[in-house]
């Protein structure tokens, strides 16, 4: 069942491998979503607020393990497109030896580390110990995290994107049935939330495990494959940590946005992560292109067909053009009527700046999907420093926004901080990846 992208269409290859990212994707998104939704309709404003304020905390976290999971991946993409499968199954192995070791290190440090960051964050009085028990419970199921990201990433370096589509969509069945057991029946607050995710995730991570040893003998390791290579490994961290630091310094800048944020008061909280939410669903088919692009150029590259990755980046730039219009109209035509859902009601506090959200972001969701673009191609032809360098420019862009804006013009100000980022962000990484396609390009003697 895995796909050989180096052969056929490009744009045709690149639109059938995004549509179960995609799908993925979003149930991905919906985790949150959901959670958001029954604790802002059963435990009320203030809960959803101490929900949303572990977003930029969830995406650190989170935003590690998929770039270091995902910087795995690339590396078994390009031997699977040199169709050397031994190299794929000890990949796989020394991938699985650093996820443990992450996952023990992750534990343990936020764990410990916990009080202190919402303490600095500067987290509102009223909703510090909500805050506090949920994103608890969520470091506690990291371990779940890692495993169906690796597993999820490994599966869509053989080119299989349609397998942990269905494996999500099931456990988002389960996520949904448990948050209406742990919260509006059991009565568990916001806890009940955070354990509904892990057990779903944790779910969905077992079935992936379990179909993969049965349907793929090239992923049955052998003892030759789990010999433990240094050599091995320090190439896994040297693709893996760039990405995951990308993601990580991301994240920081996201966290100094929350800050700024948090002195504003809940309602401003909740109306910054419903406006996100919804934003993040809307806006998948960027970063589900994106991911599609980076196994494609993988598989190429380690395929040494220079031509074809040129192509695809092109027809990747064409497809977010088109998606990045129909977000953004999507977001500005519904936006505000998905608001209420999030139990929002008659506050017109939290319906009028998310509002004010829409309207200031959604015309720069372009520059976005070219982020994923670049970043993606950059990531899939083996470079992992430049793509970080975006990510600094894009902390760098927050840091001044909350600096100069967020004190002069409060919540209007704050929304200013991803487009300002994400236009930061490209500075760097479009000439990289045109200087690194070039040069690669002269060095191939594949080329037409």
């Amino acid at each position: 069942m895995s796909n050989d992208l180096t052969s056929g269409k490009p744009m045709k290859l690149i639109i059938g491998f995004t549509i179960p990212i995609l799908i993925g994707n979003i149930v991905q998104q919906l985790y949150y979503v959901i959670d958001s939704i029954i604790v802002g309709q059963y435990l009320g404003m203030n809960a959803l607020a101490a929900v949303g304020s572990t977003g930029s905390l969830t995406f650190l976290v989170i935003g590690w393990i998929m770039g270091m999971t995902g910087g795995f991946a690339i590396i078994i993409a390009q031997h699977f497109g040199a169709e050397d499968m031994e190299g794929v199954r000890h990949y796989v192995a020394m991938s699985y030896y650093l996820c443990a070791v992450m996952a023990v290190i992750m534990t343990v440090g936020l764990l410990l580390t916990n009080r202190w960051i919402l303490t600095i964050m500067n987290t509102p009085k009223e909703i510090f110990q909500d805050t506090y028990h949920f994103i608890t419970i969520i470091y506690i199921g990291i371990t779940a995290t890692i495993a169906y990201n690796i597993l999820a990433a490994v599966l869509r370096a053989l080119g299989d994107s349609k397998t942990p589509l269905y494996f999500l969509l099931l456990s988002s069945v389960l996520n949904i049935i448990l948050d209406y057991l742990f919260i509006a029946g059991l009565s568990m607050g916001v806890e009940g939330a955070g354990y509904a995710t892990v057990i779903s995730q944790a779910f969905a991570s077992f079935l992936c495990l379990i179909y993969m040893l049965k349907k793929y003998p090239v992923l049955r390791l052998k003892k030759k494959d789990t010999r433990f290579s240094w050599k091995s490994v320090t190439k896994l961290v040297g693709m893996g940590v760039p990405m995951g630091l990308q993601f990580s310094i991301t994240a920081i800048g996201a966290m100094i946005v929350q800050v700024a944020l948090n002195g504003l008061g809940p309602n401003y909280i909740a109306a910054f992560t419903t406006s996100s939410k919804i934003q993040n669903i809307i806006t998948q088919p960027l970063p589900s292109l994106g991911a599609s692009l980076a196994t494609y150029v993988g598989q190429n590259t380690g395929a040494g067909k220079m031509h074809r990755v040129k192509e695809g980046v092109r027809s990747t730039i064409i497809l977010t053009v088109i998606f990045s219009l129909v977000s953004m109209v999507a977001v500005l035509a519904f936006g505000e009527p998905l608001i209420k859902l999030f139990g929002a009601g008659d506050n017109q506090i939290v319906i009028e700046k998310a509002r004010v959200s829409f309207q200031v972001v959604a015309g720069f969701y372009i520059f976005l999907g070219l982020i994923f673009v670049y970043r993606n191609a950059l990531q899939g032809l083996g470079d992992g420093l430049l793509p970080m360098l975006g990510g600094i420019f894009e902390l760098f862009a927050r840091w001044l926004v909350v600096l100069l804006l967020a004190k002069r013009f409060g919540y209007l100000g704050i929304c200013f901080a991803n487009p300002v980022a994400w236009i930061s962000a490209l500075i760097p990484i479009i000439p990289a990846y045109y200087y690194r396609i070039k040069k690669l390009s002269k060095s191939n003697n594949n080329l037409p």
